[in-house]
């Protein structure tokens, strides 16, 4: 561990390297504190650009935009009450009636301190459970990749706002769109039509930019975002020792909590934020102060969203399973590159694991640097537009994706799941639930049809095995969990009473 720490802070500090590292965190922060331009969208804008980049530094670029975005979310959710990110909701209950106090600065403070504290934890997190993860899954083979990508799809499923069978229905659409091309083992066509650009299956690029980027721009385009709201002048007080002393204490629990959750595939950084936010409520002496300005308000969701954020790596590298839509497209990315997250990765590319595990120690830092500037400068770029922003984000979006294939085909795919995206957003639809069936439905079919072979068509080889059974066994306990819970509720509901 400690060689291949040593071999990633050298590879960090190499000058193409830490450029690459300065540039995400630009990029990051202005994404994450744009309203609509969430990390994921962001991401997908980038990732294109990356096919052409070596992968230590397109992983750099990469992941410094999805922890920078995390980070920055704060900003309008304090200043605004607009999070930039979703996982900032939580922010917004005591950052904005803080703003209305006139202690804008103090609460951005708290909220930049706590951000890269959190931040640290969660690397620490991933720096010494990696490894151990990595060494575990090299027990695994065709059988046990097959359950970890069932648990994976099931999980998400069953975390789709409470709605089951919306979530089965999301990962069902993604695992079909998932089939459509060329047989990975026979070569036959599936679902093509006779359509010659089908044959290379549908790519994940035009999906993702089309669910999650263009619906965004459709459904901002209906209002005015530009920001028209003036406040007052104010210094950002990232170390004011007296309030560092107050929520020493909600800041160590949600860090903590936060990477914990962040280590659970499928629960992500938004729900770390909020359950952080309840038991600091739970905990608190003066439970009465939330929601109307409580420094602890601030510190709960910010340090678990990002402790969350980089924690969610770990089932990533070590297993190759995303936590959500953002770490499913990285997964994407991974991919793209002809990598394949999972423990063999820490034996065939370790400078490119500990490149990563480093740079999200050095982010933390560098936000505390940066955030007072970048803060200063926001108050003016909050003036565009969206109806210049949106615009902007389409043509980034049709670029991109018509650059990785070259094909016009997938410019209409993007706006197809564009338009799909944008309604299915109006009824509450997951559409995290379809991405990562698109990303993990090619694992689950060859790793499934991989175990087949190795057993000669017995299927009992998926139960036989203890590891493989026993994340089989997860994933049906995610699935009839909240079926049990429903109809328990029921149960001990007390009748209506008759008039």
């Amino acid at each position: 561990m400690l060689e291949g720490l040593m071999l990633g802070l050298q590879s960090i500090v190499e000058p193409q390297h830490f450029l690459v590292l300065l540039i995400g965190v630009f990029v990051g922060f202005i994404g994450g504190a744009l309203p609509g331009v969430s990390g994921t969208m962001l991401i997908i804008i980038v990732l294109p650009i990356t096919y052409g980049m070596e992968p230590i530094s397109a992983f750099i670029l990469l992941t410094t935009i999805y922890v920078a975005c995390v980070f920055s979310g704060m900003i309008t959710a304090i200043l605004f009450r607009t999070p930039g990110t979703p996982e900032s909701v939580a922010t917004v209950f005591d950052g904005y009636p803080m703003t209305q106090q006139g202690k804008a600065g103090q609460a951005l403070g708290i909220a930049v301190l706590s951000s890269a504290t959190g931040g640290m934890v969660g690397a620490i997190f991933l720096i010494f459970l990696a490894p151990v993860l990595a060494t575990f899954a090299l027990q695994f083979s065709a059988p046990e990749y097959f359950a970890l990508a069932i648990l994976g799809l099931t999980v998400v499923a069953t975390l789709s706002g409470g709605d089951l069978i919306r979530g089965v229905i999301g990962v069902t659409i993604g695992l079909f769109i998932a089939t459509i091309g060329m047989d990975p083992l026979s070569g036959i066509p599936r679902f093509t039509f006779e359509s010659a650009p089908l044959l290379s299956g549908v790519d994940f690029i035009p999906i993702l930019a089309g669910l999650f980027a263009v619906s965004e721009v459709l459904r901002r385009s209906r209002d005015d975002h530009s920001i028209k709201d003036t406040f007052q002048k104010f210094k950002t007080k990232i170390f004011d020792f007296p309030i560092i002393k107050k929520i020493l204490t909600t800041l160590t629990r949600s860090s903590l909590l936060g990477s914990a959750i962040g280590v659970l595939p499928g629960v992500g950084a938004t729900t770390a934020a909020m359950l952080s936010y309840s038991e600091a409520v739970r905990w608190s002496k003066h439970p009465e102060k939330f929601g109307k300005g409580a420094p602890e308000g601030i510190a709960a969701p910010e340090s678990a969203n990002n402790s969350a954020a980089v924690s969610a790596m770990v089932p990533l590298l070590s297993l190759g399973l995303p936590g959500g839509a953002t770490t499913a497209v990285i997964l994407g990315a991974f991919v793209m590159h002809g990598l394949q997250p999972g423990p063999m990765l820490f034996t065939n590319e370790p400078q490119l694991v500990y490149t990563i595990i480093i740079s999200m120690l050095v982010i933390n830092l560098l936000m505390i640097i940066f955030a007072k500037p970048f803060i200063t400068i926001f108050s003016k770029i909050m003036n565009i537009p969206y109806s210049v922003m949106g615009p902007v984000i389409l043509l980034l979006c049709v670029i991109g994706t018509f650059a990785v294939r070259n094909s016009m085909f997938d410019v209409w795919i993007m706006l197809l799941f564009g338009i799909i995206g944008f309604y299915f957003d109006r009824i509450k639809f997951p559409l995290a639930t379809i991405i990562l069936g698109v990303v993990l439905g090619p694992i689950a079919e060859e790793e499934f049809r991989r175990g087949l072979l190795m057993a000669g068509g017995d299927l009992s080889i998926f139960i036989n095995r203890p590891i493989s059974a026993t994340l089989l066994g997860f994933a049906l306990l995610a699935l009839t969990l909240p079926l049990l819970k429903k109809v328990f509720s029921k149960k001990t509901q007390p009748p209506p009473v008759s008039g």
